[in-house]
């Protein structure tokens, strides 16, 4: 008989770790807590996906996995000191046998940042402040006169149901209770707190036409249903 070839141990060594897992999911709770001790099972690398602005060694130390942990320890510890992290939003750890553990994160996202005598301080949706400092890490959001959760809403909204809406605005102020000064780059618009992303789109037909006429806008209104309302200057 001629020896096994380099590919066919590969396969029954991979054959035989699925076949490993397969039993060990399957079998009662007593059956995991004995891989948990296998020295096979033991944690040797760590993947962490969905990351944008957490920096993953930022991830690694709260974990404080080392080569003493299993893929097969409860991770609901784990997935607690990652939660902790201000700018994490949901985690959710699972494994890859034999010894892989994977961190998926879905982060806060940064909705606006606030010009302050600190410099500016990026918020999420929710108004809590996160830890990004914008010289640092590259935070393309609108800029805010100041913390409104309620104006933090309405780009979150925006960002949502027409990301190229939002990726357009510059900066954003209440005007009263509730009217909003919006800038898309230059040019200001005038609507309601409550508008919607579809509304505020409506705004690029009239600005081309406008533009296509070299007509020179000072602002467009929203704030009059079914109406834009061009002021020029």
């Amino acid at each position: 008989m001629s020896p096994l070839s380099d590919v066919g141990r590969a396969r029954i060594r991979r054959g035989a770790i699925g076949l490993a897992a397969v039993v060990v999911l399957a079998s009662p709770w007593w059956a995991r807590l004995i891989a948990s001790h296998m020295t096979y099972f033991r944690v040797r690398r760590v993947e962490i996906v969905g990351v944008r602005y957490v920096a993953p060694n930022d991830i690694l130390s709260r974990l404080r996995v080392d080569t003493t942990h299993s893929v097969w320890d409860d991770p609901t510890t784990l997935e607690r000191r990652v939660a902790a992290h201000p700018q994490v939003r949901e985690v959710t750890i699972t494994r890859r046998l034999p010894g892989t553990l994977v961190v998926s994160v879905v982060e806060n996202l940064p909705i606006a940042m606030v010009s302050t005598e600190r410099g500016f301080l990026v918020f999420d949706d929710r108004g809590r402040q996160l830890p990004l400092d914008p010289s640092v890490v590259p935070v393309n959001v609108p800029i805010a006169a100041r913390r409104d959760t309620a104006l933090f809403a309405l780009l979150a909204r925006v960002r949502a149901d027409r990301p190229k809406v939002f990726d357009r605005l510059s900066d954003v102020t209440r005007v009263g209770e509730r009217e909003v000064l919006i800038h898309f780059d230059a040019l200001p618009v005038r609507a309601m707190l409550d508008v919607t992303a579809e509304r505020l789109a409506e705004i690029f037909p009239v600005e081309a036409d406008l533009a296509k006429r070299q007509a020179r806008v000072a602002e467009l209104d929203l704030r009059f249903r079914d109406q834009v309302i061009a002021r020029l200057q």
